[in-house]
């Protein structure tokens, strides 16, 4: 290679790395042939879920199948994203799998082989919970990890004494070989309290994505399906950098609101921001039906700039209709006054845009509008093409394009001062995946991918500017297995990965 080409090389590294600055470079091939790592969700700390290949055109993935040869197993259901690092085993480019049977497997990106495994602790039944719909309780939440000190940080619920205690702990793994750090893991329950508020594992569940940023590890907690117990929305700020025993946290006073959607945390410019769901007994706004806007550690002013809520939030309350049923997303629109947005899709199938330097307090959209029949509940993707910028998502769309219907919906965010939103297109997933974004260059080619999760349990992918089909979903030895609600594909190396239940399959073409 001459010393011109290296440096494009290194730049291209750069570019794709910039975006996570003092946290972790996630983003796919760059064009150059080499591969870099999926870290955390969505592959991104702004978790737009978009992933840049250079070969992947809308005509080139229609022979995308299973690869027989990849053969993966991993003991428990699977609700977190994979994970992906080039060279993160002893040099080996490895797959991480995180099960509810509290097991992590590093997997060789090749063969499927196990390179290491982890049993993290006994998971908890159900029926030794309150009330719940994942049976057992492991590892639920996508991990995140930070290549500078090749870290997975992640939480595990266990029970110790076998039912009748249940603990989260938040662990510090090795990616050479699983190991846990010193120092770790974090009895959350323990080590954790807000104020006079005490962090009660047993009726707190960790669904929403980790994130990792200058030096702390931020985990969201909500309750368990069904919202049973005196539970409540917890960020909690681990600084794992210095002492991972003297966590801080934040937590909602009113009892509910909990941070549970899959994308978890966001952050931007050392802000770290979530969503929360419906309060049980609040007669005043106290942390629910919210976009939240921390300094690192977390910290929250508790001042309008840094909370949104609705002006309905009381009805939102009162119907169980979450705000934060689907994680906050960093947007920049060019052109658009404002441009830094901040947004988020709820129960109540509105999507709301919110200028993220100023949330504004109660009722202080940007922008809102009605883009679904029913509830929505996922992660939601955003891209940029050159006909425009789209945030899909899981739901049935209103005002879909004449001829088109589904239960998964583009729309189009349009610069202006506000910016509007108009449907783009509507098209079938056939299940409850969360898309995910594949491009050219970051714009061009823009394939959006999503897997019928507890559907048809296929990968479906389709043209990110019309909507129209350009995989789908293989032949029949292309059915993936029992892949479960909200789960996310993920690309590295020119292969998509997905997690199923026991298994992880990788599709080439």
């Amino acid at each position: 290679m001459t010393i011109r080409a290296a440096l494009f090389v290194i730049a291209g590294i750069f570019s794709a790395c910039v975006g996570s600055f003092l946290s972790s470079c996630t983003s796919e091939s760059n064009g150059s042939g080499v591969t870099v790592s999926v870290l955390e969700y969505h592959n991104s700390p702004r978790r737009d879920g978009v992933y840049v290949d250079a070969t992947l055109t809308k005509a080139s993935v229609a022979t995308f199948h299973i690869d027989p040869s990849f053969k993966a197993q991993i003991q428990g259901a699977v609700y977190a994203q994979l994970l992906y690092v080039a060279g993160g085993s002893n040099g080996k480019d490895i797959v991480i799998a995180a099960s509810e049977a509290n097991n992590v497997v590093a997997l060789d990106a090749s063969t499927g082989k196990a390179v290491w495994t982890r049993h993290l602790g006994t998971p908890v039944l159900l029926s030794k919970l309150p009330c719940g719909n994942i049976d057992p309780l492991g590892i639920t939440g996508t991990p995140a990890i930070d290549m500078a000190s090749r870290t997975i940080f992640l939480d595990a619920m266990t029970t110790p004494d076998n039912g009748t205690t249940k603990k989260h702990f938040v662990f510090a793994l090795s990616l050479k070989d699983g190991s846990t750090l010193p120092g770790w893991p974090v009895d959350v329950s323990s080590r954790v309290t807000f104020g006079s508020t005490a962090f009660d594992s047993s009726v707190q569940n960790q669904r929403g994505a980790l994130a990792f940023l200058r030096g702390t590890v931020y985990v969201p907690y909500g309750g368990h399906y069904g919202d049973c117990g005196h539970y409540h929305g917890w960020l909690v700020g681990i600084p794992a950098a210095k002492n991972p025993a003297t966590p801080t946290a934040w937590a909602t006073t009113a009892s509910g609101d909990g941070s549970w959607a899959p994308g978890g945390v966001a952050s931007d410019n050392g802000k770290v921001f979530i969503s929360t769901g419906n309060t049980s007994d609040a007669s005043t706004w106290a942390g629910g039906e919210a976009l939240l806007r921390f300094s690192e550690g977390p910290v929250f002013s508790g001042k309008p700039a840094d909370y949104f809520t609705p002006t309905n939030w009381q009805a939102l309350d009162e119907g169980d209709i979450d705000l934060g049923s689907t994680g906050p997303i960093i947007l920049d629109l060019s052109g658009s006054t404002p441009s830094k947005l901040l947004i988020v899709l709820g129960k109540d199938g509105k999507i709301y845009l919110v200028d993220r330097t100023n949330l504004g307090g109660v009722g202080k959209q940007v922008a809102v509008t009605q883009v679904a029949r029913n509830t929505i509940i996922g992660a939601a993707a955003t891209y940029t093409t050159a006909r425009g910028t789209y945030v899909v998502f899981k739901g049935n769309g209103s005002r879909c394009p004449a001829g088109q219907s589904g239960d998964l919906t583009a729309v189009r965010i349009v610069p202006g001062a506000p910016p509007t939103v108009q449907t783009a297109w509507c098209a079938k997933q056939n299940g409850k995946g969360s898309p995910m974004v594949t491009t050219i260059g970051g714009h061009q080619e823009a394939i959006v991918w999503s897997v019928g999760a507890e559907g048809d349990n296929r990968l479906h992918g389709f043209d990110g500017d019309t909507g129209k089909i350009v995989y789908a979903g293989g032949g029949p030895a292309d059915v993936i297995g029992s892949v479960r609600r909200y789960q996310t594909p993920i690309l590295a190396g020119g292969r998509i990965f997905i997690a199923a239940d026991n298994t992880v399959k990788a599709f080439v073409r």
